[in-house]
């Protein structure tokens, strides 16, 4: 055994080979029992770091690959945010991020001074459970096909707010390093210094925005149209890009991970964003499997102590598992937002991000925390990353089994939709759709010039208060909440349309639609249903269960194109 390490060792691309081999044949077995790959990855990144066999030490190469897949995975997000449910969003991730970061710092904070952990470290560890990890949620919910579904973007933006707390962070530890290495005369400087490194990163990031926002405005398709003449040229530009603006905010001291977004977000809206996706999407996937290695190689468990430091990390982690939850529901909730979309939030938030580490080094390395807690943290991130995999894997058959408590919490008392749902219930329409995505709001331009009785069903109140101020009739409700069909005007109404994108990879029994479908031959609807499906499995399944129209987006989109250029063309002739 000790001649195969030393073989490995010999060379980068030795260590190399040996990863990926092992990722693979761990990620087959994965595969078999159902079980999500980057478990696998970060369990091979424990085997071969320190806390096992030791063999991997081409710890730079390793590092530098992983940030390149951090910045592509999040110029991929960015590429499909939109920024007007950004800019809808704003307030409810500033709102639901801040509160949950203070309630989880002081909750954590008292529960390990509770736990015997001294005043000081206790400061530390709260600050450290407060934050969740990007790299982890953001993962997880594009391959679940979540990142553009409510509860993803709500999640999204709490971990952009998260982001510039941790910024805040890292600058506060910088600020008190450059103290302790000064006198006591020199700490009024050295905190001028620090206002002045965060007034600049400001103004800096300031200046970034409106650059890009330039852009966006006058250069951004005619760029990336000229870059498309070539697949080669368009993939080498995109990943350019990406890794240019990353490295510029980690320069003027804003987080790598917000310059992919940004990058990505710059040329969301150019035509050319699905082709830039769909070729980034496999280079994604290979880089970031190497973060995941670097990060089960980085859990050292050797300095987690006795069985007092191993009994009191987990119950930490107990505690950012359910609380973490727990509070993003009840923020969520306390905003307008349905159980179901307060619960996938917050499941989505249940661990501890990677940079807590990284935090916690530094307040070892400045001796304000004992080496001790590093160790703990780190056991807690891999108990809560782990177990929060799972949770966010199964988070829809969770929810399921939580629904009949979870219920309670809703918003019953709130009058004003109440009064809004019952208005409608006594009227008549000729279509109740659902679902205000880019789909449905094209078929409410339709309808609307089409001059039909039409009632909009979402569950994003921007959304709501949005149209509802334009004059349409729309009410807030939730697709996947059986009971809430009780309160619309089903025998009223000649048909029910759904304009709901896919909730997933393949057709389940808790996809919104099919809920949507159920509920409607519960409540004995007599009209006719159409829906929209984008692949062959579901529409198949849709025909079996009657459904009348199936709107098939992409070839409908192709069969319109062709009709139109027929048209023009015979109109020449």
């Amino acid at each position: 055994m000790d001649t195969f390490f030393q073989f490995i060792q010999q060379s980068s691309f030795y260590e190399f080979a040996t990863l990926l081999a092992l990722a693979s044949v761990a990620g087959l077995f994965a595969h078999f029992f159902r079980q999500p790959l980057l478990i696998a990855f970060i369990l091979i990144g424990v085997l071969a770091g320190p806390s096992a066999f030791d063999f991997m030490h081409s710890s730079k190469e390793l590092e530098l690959l992983s940030k390149l897949g951090i910045s592509v995975l999040l110029f991929i997000v960015g590429l499909k945010l939109d920024l007007k449910l950004i800019k809808s969003l704003g307030l409810t991730a500033l709102f639901t991020g801040v509160l949950q970061m203070l309630g989880t710092f002081g909750a954590a904070y008292f529960l390990s001074t509770a736990l015997g952990i001294g005043e000081k470290s206790a400061f530390f560890i709260g600050i450290a459970t407060a934050f969740s990890s990007t790299i982890i949620i953001v993962k997880i919910l594009s391959d679940k096909k979540e990142i553009d579904s409510m509860h993803g973007k709500i999640a999204l933006g709490v971990l952009i707010v998260q982001d510039f707390a941790v910024v805040f962070a890292m600058m506060v530890l910088s600020t008190i390093a450059s103290i302790q290495q000064t006198l006591d005369i020199e700490n009024m400087a050295s905190l001028a210094i620090f206002f002045d490194e965060f007034i600049a990163m400001g103004i800096n990031a300031g200046i970034l925005v409106a650059i890009i926002a330039v852009f966006m405005r006058f250069a951004a398709l005619k760029l990336v149209s000229k870059m498309a003449s070539s697949a080669e040229l368009l993939l080498c530009f995109a990943l350019a890009w990406a890794f240019l603006l990353s490295a510029i905010c980690d320069y003027i001291g804003l987080s790598k991970e917000l310059g992919g977004l940004m990058a990505g977000i710059s040329l969301a809206s150019t035509p050319y964003r699905e082709a830039i996706v769909s070729k980034l999407a496999s280079i994604r996937d290979f880089l970031l499997l190497f973060f995941f290695i670097t990060l089960g190689a980085s859990l050292d468990f050797s300095v987690v102590g006795g069985q007092n430091e191993l009994i009191i990390a987990v119950i930490l982690a107990v505690f950012v598992l359910v609380f973490k939850p727990l509070i993003v529901f009840l923020l969520a909730m306390i905003q307008g937002y349905k159980p179901r979309t307060a619960f996938l939030s917050g499941v989505s938030l249940g661990q501890v991000s990677e940079f807590s580490f990284i935090f916690l080094a530094m307040a070892v390395s400045l001796k304000l925390a004992e080496p001790q807690i590093l160790g703990m943290v780190t056991l807690v991130g891999m108990i809560t990353i782990a177990v929060s995999t799972y949770g966010m894997s199964m988070s829809n058959q969770l929810y399921n089994v939580f629904e009949p408590f979870l219920v309670r919490f809703d918003k019953k008392a709130d009058l004003e939709e109440e009064g809004y749902v019952q208005d409608h219930k006594r009227k008549s329409y000729d279509i109740i759709l659902f679902g205000m995505g880019r789909y449905g709001k094209e078929m409410v331009e339709r309808f609307k010039g089409a001059k039909k009785k039409l009632l909009i069903v979402d569950f994003n109140p921007e959304v709501v208060k949005e149209y509802r101020a334009d004059g349409y009739d729309i009410i807030y409700g939730d697709a996947s909440d059986p009971d809430f069909y009780h309160f619309l005007p089903l025998n009223k109404t000649k048909w029910v349309v759904s304009a709901m994108p896919p909730h997933n990879r393949t057709l389940s029994h808790d996809d919104p639609r099919m809920i949507m479908l159920k509920a409607l031959k519960t409540s004995k609807f007599k009209g006719k249903i159409a829906l929209a499906s984008h692949s062959e499995i579901g529409q198949e399944r849709f025909e079996e269960e009657g459904v009348h129209v199936i709107f098939k987006p992409f070839k409908d989109a192709a069969e319109r194109a062709v009709e139109k250029l027929l048209e023009i063309n015979n109109d020449k002739k």
